[in-house]
């Protein structure tokens, strides 16, 4: 069994800084030019980058700090998909998020896409750094991508109109990602981390049954369907990228100002997304209840890593070490520890809201997780 070098890496998010949140709220009121923004969040990220390589990370993010979302600003960026506002946020445990949606208006295409130069500019300032840190990027799956243009009525009626034909928009679908994907990999992107909800979604039995009695089917039935579909979705574009890049994947259940959306364990998706998703590492929530058991690891292949998130991103206590080792130890019944590793089980701020902790609150946590990592496997 060979498996590959393992590092010490955030899931992608930080607290945005204060100097950043009130730059884009003046953005926003008509204050501030787009230049001006640029320029403060091109400040922010080198500080961050600075901060990220001090705490000894080996991967490096610019912290999503150019983004409002995880995952729509990406999906507004790509051609025929306009930034809408939806009947409703999202709903989450006691709260629901702002309504921002996309909204497809054309046929998708993936040409000059903003991500592409803001990772050129979080590369180029960690190259000039020196040492041996990795600029990383993250972006949100392709089934994820669908899961928003299927949102609610109006959406899935805007998709029919402009793809009557499910074969075209998966077409479309693959092709404008891998174009973003190839043209990062042009920059010398080597890592990229794929987050994905969708599968934090299919193991929740109370969405599955709310979305399957409005079509007559049972949340089994559902879950079976939507797998197939996301994995179809994902693979498509997984399976196709330039030699040499490293797909990695984040599961998630949602995490929206220190709130969650599903609950339930890996076990009813394990076969999909274990053992037929095409990515090198899972980056997998276990940091409380809701997250089940370990169990479902062990469907995960010889050449692959399981990284457990079991240090919350959520609150700003700090775990017990003792407790967390026992954990991994507990983890390592159904996976090797060799094909085992430790982060936060999400970021500090999927959206620019962020979760509900500080800034040194942040870098404790990653500082645990070194901690844990040193002991555990670096003995």
């Amino acid at each position: 069994m060979t498996v590959g070098k393992k590092y010490f890496e955030h899931v992608g998010s930080f607290l945005r800084p204060e100097e950043l949140i009130k730059a884009r709220e003046a953005f926003a009121a008509g204050k501030l030019s787009g230049e001006q923004l640029k320029a403060v969040e091109d400040k922010c990220i080198k500080q961050l980058v600075d901060k990220q390589l001090a705490a000894g990370l080996e991967k490096v993010t610019d912290g999503e700090f150019r983004r409002s979302y995880w995952h729509l600003d990406f999906f507004w960026s790509f051609g025929g998909i306009e930034h809408v506002q939806a009947a409703e946020g999202y709903r989450f445990h006691g709260e629901t998020t702002r309504p921002d949606s996309a909204l497809i208006t054309g046929k998708i295409t993936g040409t000059d896409h903003p991500f592409v130069e803001a990772y050129r500019f979080l590369k180029d300032y960690v190259d000039k750094s020196g040492g041996t840190a990795e600029a990383k990027y993250t972006v949100p799956a392709p089934a994820q991508f669908y899961f928003e243009l299927i949102r609610d009525e109006e959406h899935v009626k805007q998709l029919e109109a402009v793809y009557p034909d499910f074969t075209d928009l998966r077409k479309d679908i693959k092709k404008a990602y891998l174009q973003v994907i190839n043209d990062l990999v042009a920059l010398g992107l080597k890592t990229l981390q794929v987050d994905d909800c969708t599968w934090g979604t299919l193991v929740d039995d109370r969405f599955l049954t709310a979305w399957g009695s409005a079509r007559g089917q049972t949340a089994q039935e559902v879950r079976e369907e939507l797998a197939a579909l996301f994995l179809t979705l994902n693979n498509d574009v997984y399976q196709n990228v330039p030699d040499g890049l490293q797909v990695n994947t984040h599961v998630c259940r949602g995490n929206y100002h220190s709130t969650w959306a599903s609950s339930g364990g890996y076990e009813t998706v394990a076969e999909e997304l274990f053992g037929k998703e095409e990515v090198s590492s899972y980056f997998l929530e276990f940091d409380n209840e809701r997250s089940g058991g370990f169990e479902p690891l062990a469907e995960i292949s010889d050449s692959k890593i399981a990284v457990l998130g079991l240090i919350t991103s959520k609150e700003a206590k700090l775990e017990d070490k003792e407790t967390v080792i026992s954990r991994i130890k507990e983890a390592a019944r159904f996976l090797p520890l060799e094909q085992l590793w430790l982060s936060t089980q999400c970021g500090f701020a999927s959206t620019e809201e962020g979760n509900i902790l500080t800034e040194a609150d942040q870098w404790k946590k990653l500082a645990l997780v070194k901690e844990i990592i040193d002991e555990v496997w670096e003995k």
